[in-house]
């Protein structure tokens, strides 16, 4: 993974990753957080919701963004300092979700990067969407990370799924500053505004 410094960022610059949604991937993240609320995991009572079914907890969603800008843009060594969303359209089980990040302000004296970022599912709509400031790290970084399991052991086998759960666990417990330890998931890129984005996986 490679940490970029301000300075070899500019506006357009945007990079994507994308996710399956799945039961586990949900009960990763309530087993982590301690978000037990039973829209998230009991099909009987999400039945009765306006939704009718499971959906993913809001926070999941989000912490796919912050995996992306921690390991892809500006990537390892940022450090989040702020974030808001909007949470338009429920996230299920089975969907595919494509986290992404595009650099619209730098101020490059404060060393800070405004981000938007957006998520959409599998048929192109956009799921959640907001803003984020972030700082990246003042070097240059090439960073190849040792995998590790939730339990802290290292294993040969994570997966990006697992991955986001505990990003976002970090990111809630951590007070918004993002973990330097990130994975390589799905091959990211950061893209120049004239290059094509990549077909959502």
């Amino acid at each position: 993974m490679t940490g970029r410094t301000i300075e070899e960022l500019a506006v357009g610059d945007h990079a994507e990753v994308s996710y399956a949604i799945t039961g586990e991937t949900i009960r990763e993240f309530v087993d982590a957080t301690g978000d037990n609320n039973p829209i998230h995991s009991d099909p009987t009572f999400a039945a009765t919701s306006r939704f009718g079914q499971v959906i993913a907890p809001g926070m999941l969603t989000g912490g796919l963004v912050s995996a992306v800008i921690g390991t892809c843009l500006p990537g390892p060594g940022t450090i989040y300092l702020s974030q808001n969303f909007r949470f338009l359209k429920p996230v299920h089980v089975g969907d595919a979700i494509t986290a992404r990040v595009e650099v619209t302000e730098i101020l490059r004296e404060r060393n800070r990067l405004c981000l938007k970022t957006v998520c959409r599912n599998q048929h192109g709509e956009v799921v959640l969407e907001g803003e984020a400031w972030v700082m990246p790290s003042k070097a240059h970084v090439e960073y190849e990370a040792p995998r590790v399991d939730l339990s802290g052991s290292w294993s040969p086998a994570y997966s990006p799924a697992a991955f986001a759960v505990q990003v976002m666990s970090l990111w809630l417990v951590g007070g918004l500053t993002f973990a330097n330890q990130a994975l390589r998931l799905y091959h990211p890129r950061v893209l120049r505004p004239s290059e094509p984005s990549p077909v959502p996986r």
